[in-house]
């Protein structure tokens, strides 16, 4: 896939991706504080399984969050796992982002548990997480490996613990389905290995 950034310096690229990434967080912040205010009303944004007028609730439910504890819990590692991502390219990283957002909304949709209501931006982390763990062996870029190797030596734990099918009020299913969203996005949103950055095959 063509870079629009491609002349973009390594400065630029750190800049633009912080920058996006504390907007995002900012409007999560903001939606919070709405939520609050209006007596919890957007919490109705969630995701309730297999009721069809619920469909139009998979995208916003990923910017919804129960709480500012809930909220502050997924901020750390959206911020971090996001800015990874965004570094490599702000139009993939959004192409990424949508595909996670989507897969996992509708997954959430399809196999939760009935009656319940599942939001948070935790699908995401997990499919960022997903995303950056593979991209580097997809792409065979030595620095990505790498990075993929110390997310996972940070993150990996609490990932684990996050498909925990065992956790009470913790929606186990759409850390899955985000983390293979993510998986799934490393392989069809990857980029062809430029000159001596490859990794070479035995």
């Amino acid at each position: 896939m063509s870079d629009p950034q491609a002349g973009w310096s390594q400065s630029d690229r750190a800049l633009a991706a912080g920058k996006l990434m504390l907007a995002w967080v900012a409007l999560l912040w903001l939606l919070e504080v709405v939520d609050v205010a209006t007596g919890h009303a957007l919490d109705g944004f969630g995701v309730t399984p297999r009721d069809p007028s619920e469909l139009v609730d998979v995208v916003p439910s990923s910017f919804i969050h129960f709480g500012f504890a809930h909220l502050a819990a997924n901020t750390v590692p959206l911020l971090v796992l996001g800015f990874l991502a965004a570094l490599a390219g702000l139009r993939r990283f959004l192409l990424v982002c949508a595909l996670i957002i989507v897969v996992d909304g509708l997954g959430v949709w399809l196999i939760a548990p009935a009656h319940s209501n599942t939001a948070g931006a935790s699908g995401v982390i997990f499919g960022l997480f997903g995303f950056l763990l593979v991209t580097g062996f997809v792409e065979r870029r030595p620095w990505g490996v790498l990075a993929g190797v110390l997310i996972a030596s940070i993150w990996g734990g609490s990932i684990l613990a996050g498909l925990a099918p065992t956790q009470t009020g913790v929606s186990w299913q759409g850390h899955l389905l985000g983390l293979l969203a993510g998986v799934a996005a490393a392989f069809l949103f990857r980029r062809r290995p430029q000159g001596g950055r490859a990794l070479t095959a035995p």
